[in-house]
């Protein structure tokens, strides 16, 4: 019983990180937060220039974490439901393997916009002709 629940305690850890990208990318792709701040949304000095790069970093992030959030959920639940009736401490062991790798498209999105808000805008933040 305590593998079992364990395993379940990591498999919903597991879904954090993808839940998480799926949500805000939705949220920020749709729905971006409308005013330029420091406490929500997607925030780097490139991307808060203006409104107009605000709204286009938001949309931006928002759109690659959907993107990257469906196969990481994907693989979430695959490699959970290998784990399955496994020892509590190779559930734990390889759920922390798991977090890293999802780190990884979780993290990327900052050099993925960052690259396409240089690419759309100057370094004044005016939009490129």
């Amino acid at each position: 019983m305590t593998e079992f629940l364990f395993w379940l305690f990591m498999l919903a850890t597991a879904l954090l990180i993808p839940g998480s990208m799926l949500l805000l990318g939705r949220s920020f792709a749709k729905n971006p937060p409308g005013e330029i701040n420091t406490g929500y949304g997607y925030r780097t000095a490139r991307s808060m220039r203006n409104r107009q790069t605000w709204e286009f970093a938001q949309r931006y992030s928002g759109r690659f974490w959907v993107r990257a959030g469906r196969p990481v959920l994907a693989v979430s639940l695959v490699w959970m439901a290998f784990l399955f009736g496994r020892e509590v401490d190779t559930v734990g062991h390889f759920g922390l393997i798991l977090t890293g790798f999802q780190m990884v498209p979780f993290l990327a999105v900052i050099p993925a916009t960052e690259r396409a808000l240089k690419r759309e805008f100057d370094d004044f933040g005016r939009k490129r002709v």
